[in-house]
């Protein structure tokens, strides 16, 4: 692990990482394996639209599609960040009851690459959902801010 990586929050016995989190109108719960049909979907039919999200700007997602099981590998490897306290990958879901709703976007926390103890946050919504971003970014901007253990100043979440 590098050391941007192990400083990007505290140990856990500091800084007990949110595992549920409720907006208007959504929820946030750790992106898992059991997210995988939703999420696809989620995404597999908003490609355009997620491309043309602040902080995605066409990398992502791929064009041509994944197949469910790349999708489930990539379900796992964010999983496995979140338990080991690498990145944080939350999937957003409609409604905010536990059990209800569909998945219609995610929310990325994670290191930024290029500058270590900098926070690289970006979030994207389906298409269908588009009037749900800007209260989904600045929900999570509060969010951030009042839970998390960030300098304001070293978070890079793009503004809607």
């Amino acid at each position: 692990m590098s050391s941007d990586q192990q400083d990007f929050v505290p140990p856990a016995e500091v800084f007990e990482v949110p595992v549920r989190f409720v907006g208007e109108g959504f929820r946030l719960e750790p992106l898992g394996p059991e997210h995988n049909e939703g999420d696809l979907a989620a995404w597999s039919g908003s490609v355009a639209h997620v491309r043309a999200t602040p902080t995605f700007l066409g990398d992502w997602p791929p064009q041509e599609g994944m197949s469910p099981e790349e999708n489930l590998a990539d379900l796992v490897r964010h999983a496995r960040d979140f338990a080991e306290r690498r990145g944080f990958t939350y999937s957003v879901l409609e409604g905010e009851r536990d059990g209800e709703g569909e998945v219609i976007g995610c929310l990325y926390i994670y290191p930024a690459h290029v500058e270590p103890g900098r926070v690289r946050v970006s979030s994207w919504v389906r298409a269908d959902r588009a009037a749900l971003d800007k209260t989904v970014y600045e929900t999570v901007a509060r969010w951030l801010a009042e839970v998390w253990p960030f300098d304001a100043e070293r978070v890079d979440y793009a503004a809607r």
